[in-house]
C-alpha cells in the first residue's frame, strides 16, 4: 500500500518479466458470465452514472441517492452523499428479509478441526446480539471500536456489530505486538476493544488477551486510556488476566442480549472503518473509508471479477480480517451479495501441508481467492500435495496482495485450476478499498503476470514523471485520474497527510505508489514499489517503522532497512545496523541478528522480523546525510552495486560488500 509520496526515482523497468502467453476464455465460461464486454462502453459513455446504477442495483438505501458525486472538496470526493444507509442490513438482514435466511453465509473450519455453519438468519440473530451488546456498553453512532481477534466468526460479527450501530471498526490484525496496537488504539480514541483469550496459529494456542492488557494499562507520562471496556471472546479456553468492570465476556453478554435490533441508518458518507497502514514517518497511517462508496464498489468487484454466483458458488478468500482484503472480500462484498464461503482460522501446514485442499474438498469450493506468497509456498512443497485432493469443484482462481510472477500463475492454472480456470491478477490496496485492475473473466484474455486493465468505471493510467501517460511499451508510474467510489476519503485526523501523502506528487491525480509497464497491448504489468514500503507475504511493511523499532534497542545506533527479492515472501526484510560504540566491539554478529529480530517482532509484530541483520561500520549517505537504500538493496540482494558517485564516502560499499560474506543463521519464517 502506499506511503508518501515517491522521491521521483524511476521504476526499475528490468525487473518486468516478459511472458507471451495468453489464454482466452472458454466459450462455456464466456456464455455464462456476470461480465460482459459492452461494460466497458457503458462505463466510459458516463463513469458517474455507471456507478449509480451499480450502486442503485447492488445497494439497499433507506433513503435514495439523488446525488452521484461531490468532487467539489477534491481530493476528498463525497459518493452518494444524500442517501442512508447501513452495512449490516446490507450484509445480512436484506437476505433474511428476501427469502434467503436458510442459506448458508459462512462455514468456519477451526485449525484444531472444530467446525460452524451460520446461516444468513443465524448471522443476523449473532449480529443484532452483539450490536445490542455494544449499545449497552454506551457505543454510539461515530464511537470507534477496536477488534484484535482472530480469523474466527466472531470476528465478522464484531465487524458487522460496529456497522449496525454505526461506530466506525478499527480491525487489528491478531498478530501485531501490543506496543502497534497500544498506538492504534490511541490514534482512533477507541472506546471498547473486542478480543480474544486467544486463537490456534500452527498447532498451538496463541494468546492474545495479555496484549490488549498491556495496549491499555496506564503508563507513565502518557494520557489515560480512552477505553472503558474489554470484549473477550472465549475461544481457546486458556486463562486470561481479568479486569472486573473493564472485562466481559463476549457469550455471555451476548446470552443475555436481545436477538432483535434495528439498524442505526446512516447518512452514505459516514465513516465505516478506519484500517492502519504503516507510515514512513513511523506513526501508523488511519486509512477512512466510509460506507454507500465502499459497499457499492466492493459489491460490484466482488460479483463481477469473481463471477459471483450465490445461489451455486462456495466462495473462499484465505485473508484475515485484519488486512483489507479481508474487509473487502471475506465481510462486506460477499455478504452484499448474499454469498457462501469459507473462513479458515489456521495456517495452509496446519496441520499438514495440505490443510487448504483438504477444506476446498470438503465443502466443494469454486471460487479461491489468495496471495502469491501462499502459492508459491505451495509450489516449493510440491505439486503431489494438492493431487492428493479432489480440486474438481474450483471453477475460477484469484490473485492478490502483490504482482503474481508468471510461473507461479501457471502453475496456479495447472496444478490448482487443472489447465481450464480462469485466474483473475487483481491489484488493489488499502487506500482503493476495492480492486482497480483485473482481467474480467469471460471477457479478457488472460497474460500470466499481468493485471491487465481497469475495470469498467476506473481510471487509471501509467505516466512518466510530467504525468504525461506513456505509450505502449514504456514504463512509469501508476496513477488514477478519476475519484471512484470506494476510494479513502482521508488519514484519519490528519487531512494535510493525506493530501501530502497521495495528492502532491502529481497535480490533481492520485499517485499510487507503484511502478508499471504498459506492454504492446496498452495491458499493465506492476513492476513493484517505487518508494522504500517492503512488500512482505502481501503485507505493505514500512521501512521508517522497522528502523525505529532497531534504534529503540539501546545497542544500536544507526540502522537502515530494505526489501530484498525473496522466492516464497516476494520480499524479505533485511537491515543493516550501526551497533553503539560500547557494544561493537567483541559483538558476535548471529547473537547481534537473533537478539535484534527478536526485538523488532516485539516491538511491531513476527511479519516484520528481518530476515538477515548485517552489523556494519557505517551506512552509504550522499553528502547531505541522506542514506541511499537503493545500494543496499543491491547489496542485499547480491548485485553488483550500482551508481555511488553520490556518496559522501563510496569506499563504504566495499565495506559493507565484505560483511555480507560472514555467515548468518537461517530465518524461521
Amino acid at each position: 500500500m502506499p506511503e508518501e509520496a515517491a522521491s521521483g526515482n524511476t521504476p526499475d523497468l528490468e525487473s518486468l518479466h516478459h511472458e507471451t502467453q495468453t489464454f482466452p476464455p472458454s466459450k462455456e465460461f464466456a456464455a455464462q458470465a456476470n461480465a460482459t464486454a459492452d461494460m466497458y462502453d457503458q462505463a466510459a459513455a458516463d463513469p458517474v452514472e455507471f456507478w449509480a446504477a451499480q450502486a442503485r442495483d447492488l445497494v439497499t438505501w433507506k433513503t435514495p441517492f439523488t446525488e452521484t458525486l461531490d468532487w467539489s472538496g477534491a481530493p476528498v470526493a463525497r459518493w452518494f452523499a444524500d442517501g442512508t444507509l447501513n452495512a449490516a442490513y446490507n450484509a445480512v438482514d436484506r437476505h433474511v428479509a428476501e427469502g434467503r435466511g436458510d442459506r448458508v453465509a459462512i462455514h468456519f473450519e477451526g485449525e484444531p478441526g472444530d467446525t460452524r455453519t451460520l446461516t444468513y438468519a443465524d448471522l443476523q440473530r449473532e449480529t443484532s446480539r452483539a450490536a445490542n451488546v455494544l449499545a449497552s456498553l454506551g457505543v454510539e453512532s461515530g464511537d470507534r471500536v477496536v477488534i484484535y481477534l482472530p480469523m474466527i466468526v466472531e470476528a465478522v460479527v464484531a465487524m458487522l456489530a460496529c456497522a449496525r450501530v454505526g461506530a466506525p471498526h478499527s480491525v487489528v490484525f491478531g498478530g501485531f505486538s501490543a506496543d502497534a496496537l497500544r498506538s492504534r488504539i490511541a490514534d482512533a480514541e477507541a472506546k471498547v476493544v473486542i478480543t480474544a483469550d486467544g486463537g490456534y496459529r500452527r498447532g498451538s494456542a496463541s494468546a492474545l488477551k495479555p496484549a490488549v492488557d498491556e495496549a491499555v494499562a496506564a503508563r507513565e507520562g502518557a494520557e489515560a486510556t480512552s477505553v472503558e471496556h474489554v470484549l473477550v471472546v472465549q475461544r481457546t479456553g486458556q486463562d486470561v488476566a481479568w479486569t472486573e468492570g473493564r472485562d466481559i465476556w463476549w457469550h455471555e453478554a451476548l446470552e443475555a442480549a436481545d436477538v432483535l435490533h434495528t439498524p442505526v441508518w446512516v447518512e452514505a458518507e459516514h465513516p465505516l472503518f478506519i484500517l492502519y497502514t504503516s507510515g514512513t514517518t513511523g506513526k501508523p497511517k488511519g486509512i477512512l473509508h466510509t460506507t454507500g462508496g465502499y459497499l457499492t464498489q466492493t459489491a460490484f468487484t466482488h460479483k463481477f471479477v469473481f463471477d459471483l454466483k450465490p445461489e451455486t458458488d462456495v466462495y473462499w478468500c484465505t485473508a484475515d480480517v485484519g488486512w483489507v482484503t479481508g474487509h473487502s472480500y471475506v465481510v462486506y462484498g460477499p455478504l452484499l451479495n448474499g454469498a457462501t464461503q469459507v473462513i479458515y482460522e489456521g495456517t495452509p501446514d496446519s496441520p499438514d501441508k495440505g490443510r487448504w485442499w483438504e477444506i476446498v474438498e470438503k465443502y466443494k469450493v469454486t471460487i479461491l481467492y489468495t496471495a502469491p506468497t501462499a502459492i508459491r509456498t505451495c509450489m516449493k512443497w510440491g505439486e503431489d500435495i494438492p493431487n492428493r485432493f479432489d480440486l474438481t469443484s474450483l471453477r475460477l482462481l484469484g490473485s492478490v496482495g502483490e504482482p503474481i510472477n508468471p510461473e507461479a500463475w501457471l502453475w496456479y492454472r495447472r496444478v490448482i485450476g487443472a489447465d481450464r480456470t480462469p485466474i483473475v491478477d487483481t491489484w488493489w490496496q488499502t487506500e482503493t478499498g476495492a480492486i482497480m485492475i483485473s482481467p474480467l473473466p469471460g471477457v479478457t484474455v488472460a497474460k500470466p503476470g499481468s493485471a491487465q486493465t481497469p475495470l469498467p468505471g476506473i481510471m487509471a493510467d501509467v505516466v512518466d514523471d510530467d504525468a504525461r501517460s506513456v505509450a505502449n511499451g514504456g514504463g512509469g508510474y501508476l496513477v488514477l485520474s478519476q475519484p471512484w467510489p470506494a476510494m479513502l476519503r482521508g488519514i484519519w485526523g490528519d487531512l494535510e497527510r493525506f493530501k501530502d501523502t497521495y495528492w502532491s506528487r502529481f497535480r490533481g491525480i492520485y499517485f499510487a505508489g507503484d511502478g508499471a509497464k504498459k506492454d504492446a497491448d496498452g495491458d499493465i504489468w506492476f513492476l513493484g514499489r517505487v518508494d522504500d514500503v517492503m512488500n512482505v507475504s502481501g503485507h505493505r511493511l514500512s521501512t521508517t517503522e522497522i528502523e525505529s523499532a532497531l534504534v529503540s534497542h539501546p545497542m544500536v545506533a544507526e540502522a537502515a532497512v530494505v526489501g530484498a527479492a525473496d522466492e516464497t515472501t516476494g520480499q524479505a526484510v533485511v537491515a543493516f545496523v550501526i551497533l553503539r560504540s560500547e557494544f561493537a566491539d567483541g559483538a558476535v554478529h548471529e547473537d547481534v541478528q537473533e537478539l535484534l529480530r527478536n526485538h523488532v517482532a516485539k516491538q511491531i509484530g513476527p511479519i516484520a522480523k528481518p530476515r538477515t541483520i548485517l552489523v556494519v561500520a557505517e551506512l552509504p549517505k550522499t553528502r547531505s546525510g541522506k542514506i541511499m537504500r537503493r545500494l543496499l538493496r543491491d547489496v542485499a540482494e547480491h548485485r553488483a552495486v550500482g551508481d555511488a558517485t553520490t556518496l559522501a564516502d563510496a569506499s563504504v560499499m566495499d565495506l559493507i560488500a565484505t560483511g555480507l560474506t560472514r555467515p548468518t543463521p537461517p530465518a524461521e519464517g
